[in-house]
């Protein structure tokens, strides 16, 4: 895993050299603000992770709530997943951005959000109710033998989730959960509307400097398909990993 970690990061650092060097070789506006949009992708790459690895823990947290035997528990878990999945992530991060700094005011918690952290959260939690849905699925796939078989060796409730149940239904929901990872990265660019400067931001102001919008809007679509090509490829990576382990 850590191998594969480090192959990621040196592969998205020579991503952003090459992206460096070929947008720097373009005719204006593109060749004079290559930085700018070098420094756009990697934020829009650092919000994805970010928001992503905070999304897993929540997703899977929430998905077994929503597979528990607690009644509370399953409650609480499909009040989440219906009110994320049932208004907008645009509404979401503007909410986190301006709403809940006034309700934490209001109830005295002393926790400040800054633009980058608002965004971070709104979208983390907006993956992890649909990355809820996936693990809750892939825990209710492993066959219900596996369960009685722990149990009846003697293992708890707990213990069979942990040591049984969830290491096969992690590996049953890798791919979805990878799809969810590719989509987070483009829904990233509604982290614009609250001033982050991530690809469509800088992409926006860059084309309404220059007004050639075209040559903009295309160069901004190559490089999200760069991102995501990479992306995609260390993850069919890890797919393929999980794979063989779980055989």
């Amino acid at each position: 895993m850590l191998g594969w970690l480090l192959g990621a990061a040196a592969a998205f650092y020579l991503l952003f050299l090459v992206i460096t060097l070929v947008l720097r070789r373009m005719p204006a506006p593109i060749g004079e603000n290559a930085d700018l949009f070098v420094s756009a992708a990697q934020m829009t790459l650092y919000l994805t992770l970010a928001s992503g690895v905070i999304g897993l823990g929540v997703g899977v947290l929430m998905g077994l709530a929503r597979t528990s035997a607690f009644p509370p528990l399953r409650w609480l878990g499909g009040i989440y997943v219906w009110l994320i999945r049932g208004t907008p992530l645009l509404l979401q991060i503007l909410f986190a951005y301006n709403a809940l700094p006034l309700i934490f005011q209001a109830l005295h918690i002393p926790v400040q959000l800054n633009d980058y952290w608002s965004a971070v959260l709104a979208l983390a939690l907006n993956v992890g109710a649909y990355n809820a849905e996936v693990i809750r699925a892939g825990i209710q796939a492993v066959p219900r033998g596996q369960t009685e078989a722990a149990r009846s060796l003697g293992l708890s409730g707990g213990q069979t989730m942990q040591s049984v149940v969830l290491p096969q239904a992690m590996r049953i929901v890798v791919p979805p959960l990878v799809n969810n990872l590719v989509a987070l990265l483009k829904d990233s660019s509604l982290a614009s509307v609250i001033g982050i400067l991530e690809l469509v931001n800088q992409g926006g102001r860059i084309a309404s400097s220059s007004f050639q919008f075209v040559p903009v809007y295309v160069t901004l679509g190559a490089v999200y398909l760069a991102l995501t090509t990479v992306l995609t490829l260390f993850t069919d990576v890890l797919e393929k990993r999980v794979r063989v382990a779980g055989r």
